[in-house]
């Protein structure tokens, strides 16, 4: 599998290099709870480091600083 970093990588260079953590949400969460906001309010929004393994129907928000 894919480790956060380098699949924000996949978006843009940048977002790899300035990799802080990414917001996580599972697609299944993001239909039952009517979206993001749902979802967190819902408390089903996930922080994830450099070392979570990124799988199918994740939602993510990267957060970088360059």
């Amino acid at each position: 599998g894919t480790k956060a970093p380098q699949a924000a990588g996949r978006i843009h260079t940048d977002f790899e290099k300035g990799f802080i953590r990414a917001e996580t949400i599972t697609f299944a969460d993001f239909v039952a709870h009517g979206g993001e906001q749902g979802a967190k309010d819902a408390g089903r929004m996930r922080l994830e480091g450099a070392d979570y393994v990124v799988r199918d129907g994740d939602i993510m928000h990267f957060r970088f600083n360059l």
